[in-house]
Parts: structure tokens; sequence; C-alpha cells
């Protein structure tokens, strides 16, 4: 093998692009430092563009198609080159490949929660999590501002990239939208359509479109969602009365199961001193409607007063009334005897 023969082998005579992975945006053509052969054939497969550089110097951008690299084919190179006459050297360039299909499933979430004023419940917390797809509609843009020169480049790294920019867009279209976090489900297209607008605006400077975006999920607080449950459960019961005592067997389970926990931490601060009353006042009415049955005049009996002693004092030991609690109910209930 000549000289020639082997400086021939080194010119570059077919330039293409296999995408072997779905993730890769942008892709350099490995060159190895060899030329570009005059009349070499380029292949541009749907859903990329290549892209020409010139000592760095954005040159010709081809949309899909098949090619032959001669000086009617590259009028940027050609001017940028000085090949007003007649060219047919090897030459250099940079060649990349974009992609610029749809990249779906895009995960964004809002890493604090937003603090909103709800008409519900006035001021609430909320956490986000959805989805976005994005393709790159200008190659030009995309490749100055946001890619640079590097060799390769993955979705990922944009998806990252992003993250800054749309979880405080979320939050300025949600503050606006002024839907109560008890609608937002039924809510999550009208919210998504108004927060694309918002997004797009700071992604065009970077050549990306949006192409879609969605709400999958939203959490509120721990507090909230037991609050919203007590209301759901309250509105399907038909029977208050059976309701509250429900609500106060199922207080006094969770108190014996954590008798060290103390009335804030098991119920909540002033549920042992209503649980109370309410026995208080249950255990009288039992007396009232016993002596209405028996004509007796007295009140509550003795037995019954002291069963209730018995029974405050368990909340106590449980940790459901605190010691002053309990002082201030024995005290009237002994002033009966």
């Amino acid at each position: 093998m000549g000289l020639l023969d082997f400086f021939l082998e080194e010119f570059i005579e077919v330039i293409d692009w296999v995408e072997k992975d779905k993730d890769t945006v942008l892709w350099k053509f490995p060159d190895k430092d060899a030329n570009i052969k005059y009349g070499a054939s380029l292949t541009v497969r749907e859903s990329q563009v290549a892209l020409f550089l010139d000592e760095g110097r954005f040159a010709d951008t081809y949309d899909p198609g098949m090619y032959e690299l001669i000086t009617q084919n590259m009028p940027v190179m050609t001017s940028l080159k000085n090949w007003d006459r007649a060219f047919k050297s090897p030459f250099k360039a940079d060649v990349y490949f974009l992609s610029t299909k749809t990249f779906t499933e895009l995960k964004w979430g809002t890493p604090n929660p937003i603090i909103l004023r709800d008409p519900e419940f006035k001021q609430v917390r909320v956490k986000a999590h959805g989805t976005y797809f994005i393709r790159v509609n200008d190659a030009e843009k995309f490749f100055t501002q946001f890619a640079g020169t590097k060799p390769i480049l993955k979705i990922q790294e944009i998806e990252s990239a992003l993250r800054d920019i749309v979880s405080p867009k979320f939050a300025e279209s949600i503050a606006e939208s002024g839907v109560s976090v008890l609608d937002m489900v039924s809510n999550y297209t009208e919210i998504g359509e108004k927060v694309a607008p918002f997004l797009q605006d700071d992604l065009t400077p970077f050549g990306i479109e949006l192409v879609k975006f969605q709400i999958t999920s939203t959490s509120l607080p721990k507090e909230v969602e037991e609050f919203y449950d007590k209301m759901t459960n309250m509105n399907m019961v038909d029977d208050m009365d059976k309701f509250t005592k429900f609500t106060t067997a199922n207080a006094m389970e969770k108190a014996a199961e954590n008798p060290g926990g103390g009335a804030s931490e098991g119920i909540g601060m002033g549920m042992g001193f209503g649980m109370a009353n309410q026995m208080m006042n249950q255990q009288m009415n039992q007396g009232a409607n016993t002596n209405q049955n028996t004509g007796s005049s007295k009140a509550q009996s003795r037995e019954e007063i002291m069963d209730t002693l018995k029974q405050l004092g368990e909340l106590k030991e449980a940790g459901v009334l605190t010691q002053e609690e309990f002082d201030s109910k024995k005290k009237d209930l002994l002033s009966r005897l």
C-alpha cells in the first residue's frame, strides 16, 4: 500500500448517525481528525438535523435527506472558506447530529411545599409532581445557547437543567389560578394549560418547544388531609350522636396505645377535656332519664358519680386528661355527693 492510498483511507466518505439509544439529543460525528472528502455522502434521517461548523462557526444545516457534499450543497461553508471557484480538495469541519423528536415523560416536582392562599383553608402548603414533553425546534439556538460543543448530550442532562425552571413556573401559575386545593384534582388539565405558556417563555431562548405539560399528583400536609377526611365522614353520617361516640371511642383507644403521649400529642389540645365533658353529660343524661322513669328526686346516684370518677381516672392514666383537667372534674363531681 502506497503513501497515497494511506491518506485516501483517512478521508471520510460517509457521514450519518444511527441512534443507538432513545436518550441522546446531540451527537458529534467522530472524525478522528480526518478530513471530509469532497463529494462525501451525508445522510440525515427523519427526526434529525445535521449541523456543520467551520472552526467553531456555524455553517450549513441539513434537514432529513441525502446530500452530496459539494460546493452547491454547502453555501455557507463555501462562503466561509472562500470556495467561490471550483473546489475539490478534502476539508475539515465539525459535524453534529441533533435529534428533533419529542422526548416524553420528563419528570418535574416541587422540592419544597408551595404556600398558597386557599378559599377553604385560608393558607395551605401544597406539593406537586408531574411530567412534560419537549422537542428541539431551533437547532442553532439550542446548540449555541444550551448544548455547546459537547460530543454527546443526553435528555437527562436537559431534564436536570430545566428542573429549576419548571417548578417556579408551576408555583406562579397555581398561585394565580385561585383554585381551592379541594378542587385541584379536577382542574389538573386546566392548570397545566395555564402553566405551559409561562414555561414556554423561558424555553424559547434555548430553542426548545414545550409539547405537553401535565400534573400527575398533588399532596397536602397531613393535618389538612385528616381534616378533609373528617369533613367527608361527617357529611356521610346521619346520626351525629353515634358519630361523636364513635370518634370518642377511637380517641380513647389511641390514647391507651400511647399512655405517655399526653393530651396534646395523642389527640390534640382540648380534646381530652371535651371527652371528659361528654362523659359527664352522658352520665347526667342517663341519670336524668332514669329519674324521669322512676320519679326519683335524686339527680344522679352515688354509684353513677363514682363510676364517672373511675372512668375519668382511667383517662388521666392513659394520658388523655391532664392532672388539672382531672382535678377540676373530680371537684365538680364530688360536690354532687
